[in-house]
């Protein structure tokens, strides 16, 4: 769409111990977010990716499916022993793995949501990040797959009645990854056995061309792998872990960036400029660039282009994260988990840094399906203090922070970027907006109604109050500063700046 007043409103799902909200996402027409879905009971709440569909799991064993259009519940599933529930992309299916007393019977249950009736049933014994969903889909469900033993089983993702429409023997496989736009390729890893190197080999999805991988790289010393396809299903990325880092400089092993691509073209090692392990990488939305954070600290992030060529350096801080928004235009570098926060705003097209801030103990984030916000979440139970809410505009500003008693997940409601406005014209309209703080209120969509204050349009980010730490802390964070590239000087009091100068 042209014209920006025709793109669909943005929403926010709030989630915390009394249950989830969905609230009116910015801009803010008073400065507060209004609530669209007042506080409903749920132990876990999911969207389908497409954003059409939200999945409730409640207390005990029943999963409940609404209409984001509606808000309105369209089918209700009681599922005893439920371990796991998963949307299709579309919406179209839920999966549900529950505790199997015996290996005769099918725990694994495929429902349409349509009709509430199983199209789809089997034993699986056990379920890991890696095996679950059991069932995947490409992204608009007209292929779907799984991974058995030895094997790929195949399905038409619009009739499960036909069965298993063909199968692809890899013997030894252990993970499956299917490229989503299209649904035309899968990915197979196979792990080091018997002294044979580990794999990662493509195949084509067409019933009649899958005798012969299309592109295939092996690994040693490979512990794990991540797979991530691009838009367009041309190109593959394999991020490569080991447990043991062969030359002794890091604990936490060592990792190896790879490329396939389904043509041929490329098959190899992403050429990376510095010593460490990868940290995050990330395709753009075009499926042509992606953008790479590396290195021992501080890490460095650049972007390449689909012949891993790279086109633009990011520079190096202390980052190991990269958010990369859905319309291409803009780049957060960001420090996270264990780091202190720092956040580098990027302009991708005009290929200059917009501004630096800092999200201090951020568990989550990512940018607004019309790419003009940038959504920072500190969650329980990774942290179960400070938590809260930051959205930043595009250029880096503090639009928006909230802070809750507790606060399990906040996430955006999923909207594909092209019903969005141009990028260009859709960041005219922050010029105007203001920046909201509200104090730390409690549990419940009330808690969104609290007394603010507006500030100017462009703060620095607030930092969230401290736990108490001990005098020798600081000794600590001179290290850690020493340890990420920043000024000595940073966060030390003018005792401890006048004791170092004596020393």
């Amino acid at each position: 769409m042209a014209a920006t007043n025709c793109s669909p409103s943005l929403d926010i799902l709030v989630r915390g111990p009394e249950g989830f909200s969905l609230w009116n996402g910015p801009p803010f027409s008073n400065g507060q977010p209004s609530i669209k879905v007042e506080t409903v009971a749920c132990s876990n709440a999911k969207f389908s990716d497409n954003g059409s569909r939200l999945m409730v799991t409640k207390s005990g064993s029943t999963v409940s499916i609404c209409d984001c259009g509606t808000t309105k519940e369209i089918r209700s599933f009681e599922v005893p022993n439920i371990l796991a529930a998963a949307l299709s992309p579309r919406g179209t299916y839920l999966q549900t793995f529950q505790k199997a007393s015996t290996p005769q019977e099918k725990n694994v249950v495929l429902w349409s949501i349509e009709t509430g009736d199983p199209v789809y049933q089997q034993f699986q014994k056990n379920m890991t990040k890696t095996t679950w969903p059991s069932i995947r889909f490409c992204s608009d469900e007209s292929v779907a797959c799984r991974m058995a033993t030895n094997e790929i089983q195949f399905f038409n993702g619009g009739d499960f009645s036909k069965g298993i429409t063909n199968r692809l023997r890899v013997p030894g496989v252990a993970a499956v990854e299917l490229s989503k736009e299209p649904g035309s390729h899968v990915a197979v890893y196979v792990p080091e056995s018997k002294g044979v190197p580990a794999s990662v080999q493509i195949y084509s999805c067409a019933k009649d061309s899958q005798s012969q991988p299309l592109a295939r790289r092996s690994f040693f010393r490979c512990s794990s792998v991540q797979l991530s396809w691009n838009s367009g299903s041309t190109g593959l990325l394999i991020l490569v872990q080991s447990d043991v880092d062969k030359t002794n400089q890091s604990y936490y092993g060592e990792s190896k960036l790879n490329y396939l691509t389904t043509d041929g073209s490329h098959e190899g090692l992403v050429p990376l400029r510095k010593e460490g392990p990868v940290h995050d990488v990330q395709w753009s939305c075009t499926g042509s660039e992606f953008a790479v954070v590396y290195g021992f600290m501080p890490a460095k992030a650049t972007v390449f282009d689909k012949k891993c060529n790279p086109l633009l350096e990011l520079g190096t801080g202390p980052y190991n994260t990269i958010r990369w928004n859905p319309k291409g235009r803009f780049l957060v570098l960001a420090g996270f988990g264990n780091l202190p926060g720092d956040m580098a705003f990027w302009d991708y097209a005009e290929k200059k840094q917009l501004a630096t801030t800092k999200a201090e103990c951020s568990v989550t984030s990512e940018w607004s399906p019309d790419g003009r916000y940038f959504m920072t979440a500190t969650t329980a139970p990774r942290l179960q203090i400070d938590n809260g809410i930051k959205i930043f505009l595009y250029n880096g500003s503090l639009y928006f922070k909230k802070m809750f008693e507790k606060l399990y997940q906040a996430e955006w409601k999923p909207v594909s970027a092209d019903r969005f406005g141009e990028i260009a014209e859709l960041i005219k309209s922050v010029d105007s907006l203001k920046v909201v703080e509200t104090k730390p209120q409690g549990q419940g969509s009330k808690s969104s109604q609290a007394s603010s204050k507006t500030t100017s349009s462009n703060p620095p980010a607030q930092k969230a109050a401290g736990a108490y730490r001990p005098p020798h802390a600081k000794q600590a964070a001179l290290a850690q500063a020493e340890l990420f590239g920043e000024s000595q000087a940073e966060g030390l009091s003018k005792n401890a700046l006048r004791n170092k100068k004596e020393k």
